[in-house]
């Protein structure tokens, strides 16, 4: 059968089907294009993310490095002696996500080094000062909490115990031993993830643009998490190793040791006022009201006297670093002067030394009871730390825990916060992902 070449039908059809054949080859280029172009942006945030996961290991060996070189021990670091914000490394950079403690709403996020013992300790905080953290926390989770950390099996008023979270689904022990982690909260009977982390999802101390302002104040409704910890603890040690000197049991060894620091007849007043040996003192700062001891000369002694047997004394407040809320938790302190106190440290840096300063704020009787929970000293620093790769992308965030009680920086908890979101603030996402464009 004989085809004419040039039949109009026939070159009809083969031109339809050249078209075909190239919008599918059109088609395919497209698509291959596309994939192509999807995996290499996957590509590069899976090298942004490795670049910033590199930064933030950076960042950890850079804090020990500030830890280490800092002067004396129970002091934090001066923000000055330090870099806290778009610190380079290589391509990348990363933050210290800290706290400003000093001012009531923060609208930006504040950088740094955070002080543990800035904060309520899980395991050491009374009931009491349990139930004056602020809403959302309620008397029944603080009693749950009692509940959760002791040994035994008795019930506190309004708490839970074994049979409470026998009946959960699933059920569960109580743990009835201390809390490893502050996460751990969530174990605890009526911690609801509203009453833990509050308006602050992602955990950074302000209300971001996203997060859920439900009363609508403009204002962070912070979780209680933001207030408590479970890792401050402090060396019950000299700076050369040796114990401190306990004044209830050492009056002797008291009262050398004063002759050596102030002289004989500076000494003898300090004893006189002291009275005999029967007399037990709760706390060094009960010791300075008693005996007329000044800020000055408490900077001389405080690091080598102690009221505590321990070798290690948990879970006591920084009253240089506390913010309002969780000063006001404390005894003798309360909504009545967790203000003044921070007002006088602002004005007063080079008198926070010691916690004699205390006693000016509170009054003899007041500064009594808030002896045992405070402590001018800090030894264990969280560093949250998040990371931007090459041009902005690939955002990281690991939390680090550091412990000096045993002289070098150690970290003992690490935790991956990436999965939070973005935590760095309205001012860094505007003026750094602008630059997230090669």
């Amino acid at each position: 059968m004989n085809v004419r070449v040039n039949d109009p039908a026939h070159s009809g059809s083969i031109l339809i089907i050249v078209l075909w054949v190239a919008l599918g080859l059109v088609a395919m280029t497209l698509y291959f294009g596309n994939s192509m172009r999807s995996e290499l942006r996957a590509s590069d945030n899976r090298v942004s993310m490795i670049a910033s996961d590199q930064a933030i290991e950076g960042a950890a060996r850079y804090v020990t490095s500030v830890l280490l070189a800092q002067a004396t021990n129970g002091v934090i670091p001066y923000m000055d002696d330090y870099s806290s914000a778009a610190v380079l490394v290589g391509d990348s950079h990363f933050w210290l996500i800290g706290r400003n403690n000093d001012e009531i709403a923060p609208r930006e996020v504040a950088f740094g080094l955070v002080d543990e013992a800035s904060k309520l300790n899980l395991n050491t905080a009374t009931l009491e000062m349990l139930e004056m953290l602020p809403v959302p926390m309620t008397a029944e989770l603080a009693a749950a909490i009692i509940d959760w950390r002791d040994s035994d099996s008795d019930l506190t008023s309004g708490g839970a115990e074994e049979d409470v979270y026998a009946r959960l689904t699933p059920p569960y022990h109580c743990k009835n031993a201390a809390f490893d982690s502050v996460d751990e909260l969530h174990l605890v009977n009526g911690a609801t993830r509203e009453i833990i982390a509050g308006e602050d999802a992602n955990r950074n101390g302000i209300l971001d643009t996203g997060e859920n302002d439900e009363n609508r104040n403009g204002l962070l409704n912070a979780g209680i998490m933001e207030y408590v910890t479970v890792y401050s603890r402090e060396p019950n040690i000299r700076s050369d190793g040796t114990p401190r000197i306990n004044i209830n049991t050492g009056r002797t060894q008291m009262g050398a040791y004063l002759q050596e620091k102030f002289g004989t007849t500076r000494a003898n007043q300090i004893l006189a006022r002291i009275g005999p040996p029967t007399r037990q003192f709760t706390s060094v700062l009960e010791l300075y009201t008693i005996a007329g001891i000044t800020v000055e000369e408490a900077e001389q002694i405080e690091t080598d006297i102690t009221t505590s047997t321990g070798v290690i004394i948990e879970g006591r407040v920084n009253v240089n670093t506390a913010s309002a809320t969780v000063l006001t938790c404390i005894p003798g302190i309360g909504e009545d002067h967790a203000q003044d106190l921070i007002s006088y440290r602002m004005a007063n840096p080079d008198k926070l030394f010691t916690v004699a300063w205390v006693k000016d704020i509170l009054g003899n009787q007041n500064a009594a009871l808030a002896g045992p929970y405070i402590t001018a000293q800090a030894y264990v620093f969280t560093a949250d730390v998040a990371a931007l790769g090459p041009f902005g992308r690939g955002y990281r965030r690991t939390k680090f825990v550091y412990d000096l009680t045993e002289g070098a920086p150690k970290i003992i908890y690490r935790q991956n916060l990436s999965h939070l979101g973005w935590a760095l603030g309205t001012e860094v996402r505007n003026g750094w992902l602008a630059k997230a464009t090669p």
